[in-house]
């Protein structure tokens, strides 16, 4: 009996082995071992994959998002999409977080990162299939990846100076794949001549410096670019004006209202006297800037058909603002800092914190007209026909809110663009072109010089970068084979072509001004191969962490 003990002992102890190393130390996690922990991988990255496959590119479909209060949002931006959809699974999550880096470092290309994530998942998992290893097709990712890399740079068309009409093109592609046509085009301008208006030459662009202002107003083609300030608010008072032409504009940051004193200090008097003359030399010190301000005004305008306006970014109090009023002056008070930033740069002049009787109209901006503008309770005032001109507002109009808020998201995309374009000094051409001629570029130059089985890595990542085009003829209603093979014909011909997502033949991105941003494609071929090997390399997944609701 005990010899055959000891024997039945020495059987258990592979299965025991056998075992996880964690079960052994934690009997309550949850393993998931080499194959099945793959394809858990495969899978996260196809499903993200089916989902983000229909919104790609112009012809692209709108995705509903309804939140836990009913709210719904209608997108077609894969960064919206994916920042606001609830992901469970972990493989799922860390591809979208890829994707929402790839929008804060470029603004665009979300989509197609998570697409080219997912389809280099498919092609190994064909691979895998078939016996090969997964660190060969991570080895031939990494190759294909530098490699395609290095041939973007050739690709790339190189531009010193990008044109208006260069730059309307970029922002018409960026913005075309989030909002519909007409609207898209209607915001091209607008993009345009916003990042124009705040360009400086030798001086990095701050976009900061476009301000986007929303108004629930008629229809959203009514969105237009004002070369100036819109401020949510209007003059307090009354009696003021509420429009004036030929303004002089004082932006300060005075005080001009009664001050209570930082420390806790109390006035003792004896008589009523005492407390007025107390209160009168309280009320003199206010006084006193506001006849300050009277008196510039006096001295720049007197004489002349000029008008003079304050634009206060601390608060002035009601008396103030009569004293002010009966010298027909406008003035606004608690003004947003960055829009004090702005006004200085749109119209010229400096931000001052004090008057002197010295300053005269140098630090004054000026506008060719300030008026208000109510709109039920809401209160705008537009400061438009600015000297300076170097900020301007996007006032984007909308009949609800989630149209708003899709024109907001897609104008800060369009904003990034034409800002990457003018950075990079370059741009690709877009329509799938690029992964065409670099799918191509793979496996005619590339895989020939790699030996061994990592050729399979290279053609399966090759194959992996004709889901751009492929996904582009889908959306537009066309067969996805059909349309690669003719691009390919094209491309061996020795022309650079991309798909027509609306005919679904091959045409010239160049002729047609469809570009694409050189550093939104560079940043998704070093992001997307990056994260396709770190999951290819996954073989074993723990779900070994501390869960408190099953400690009963």
């Amino acid at each position: 009996g005990a010899p055959g003990s000891a024997q039945g002992r020495v059987r258990c102890l592979p299965r025991a082995c056998a075992m996880s190393a964690v079960q052994q130390v934690n009997p309550n996690a949850e393993v998931m071992k080499s194959a099945s922990a793959l394809f858990m991988n495969i899978n996260a990255a196809k499903g993200l994959y089916e989902v983000m496959k229909t919104n790609l590119g112009p012809r692209g479909t709108i995705k509903m998002l309804v939140g836990g209060a009913g709210d719904i949002k209608l997108t077609k931006d894969g960064n919206i999409l994916l920042r606001e959809m609830q992901i469970q699974n972990p493989t799922a999550v860390m591809i979208a977080r890829c994707a929402v880096a790839q929008d804060d470092v470029t603004g665009d290309g979300t989509t197609s990162c998570v697409l080219l994530i997912g389809e280099l998942m498919k092609q190994a998992e064909r691979h895998l299939g078939e016996g090969v290893h997964a660190r060969v097709i991570a080895q031939g990712y990494e190759t294909a990846g530098k490699a395609t890399i290095e041939f973007l740079k050739g690709f790339k068309t190189t531009i010193a100076e990008p044109d208006k009409e260069l730059l309307t093109c970029v922002a018409r592609c960026s913005l075309r794949t989030k909002v519909y046509a007409e609207l898209a085009e209607k915001l091209t301008g607008m993009v345009t001549d916003a990042v124009l208006c705040v360009r400086q030459p030798d001086e990095p662009l701050d976009l900061h410096m476009v301000e986007i202002m929303t108004m629930k107003h008629r229809v959203d083609l009514e969105s237009k670019l004002i070369r100036g300030i819109v401020m949510d608010h209007g003059c307090r008072h009354p009696d003021m004006p509420k429009r004036l032409e030929n303004c002089f504009i004082l932006t300060c940051n005075i005080s001009l209202e009664y001050e209570k004193s930082e420390v806790n200090s109390g006035f003792f008097y004896s008589s009523a006297e005492q407390r007025e003359s107390m209160v009168a030399a309280e009320r003199e010190y206010t006084d006193k800037r506001v006849r300050e301000v009277i008196a510039l005004k006096k001295k720049v305008c007197d004489g002349t058909d000029k008008t003079f306006v304050v634009i206060n970014q601390k608060g002035i109090d009601p008396l103030s603002l009569d004293l002010l009023s009966k010298e027909g002056i406008m003035a606004l008070r608690r003004c947003k800092r960055r829009n004090m930033e702005r006004l200085v740069l749109a119209c010229g002049g400096e931000a001052v914190n004090q008057i002197d009787p010295e300053m005269g109209e140098e630090i004054l901006g000026h506008a060719g007209c300030v008026y208000e503008h109510t709109l039920g309770e809401d209160v705008f005032t537009f400061v438009e026909d600015c000297k300076e001109g170097r900020s301007c507002t996007m006032l984007l109009k909308g009949p609800n809110d989630h149209v708003i808020a899709q024109m907001k998201d897609a104008v800060r995309d369009g904003l990034r663009a034409v800002k990457n374009v003018i950075d990079d000094g370059a741009v690709v051409p877009g329509a799938g072109a690029f992964e065409v001629a670099a799918a191509q570029h793979l496996l005619n130059k590339i895989k020939p010089t790699v030996k061994g089985r990592v050729k399979l890595g290279v053609a399966a990542f090759a194959e992996s970068l004709l889901t751009i085009p492929k996904t582009l003829a889908e959306t537009g209603g066309f067969d996805a084979q059909d349309t690669v093979i003719a691009l390919q014909d094209e491309h061996d011909r020795g022309n650079v072509v991309g798909v027509d997502t609306h005919t679904g033949e091959p045409m010239d991105p160049a002729a047609e001004g469809v570009y694409d941003c050189f550093i939104v494609k560079k940043q998704m071929l070093a992001a997307a191969p990056v994260i396709a090997q770190q999951l290819l390399l996954v073989d074993e997944i723990m779900r070994a962490g501390m869960n408190m609701r099953k400690r009963g």
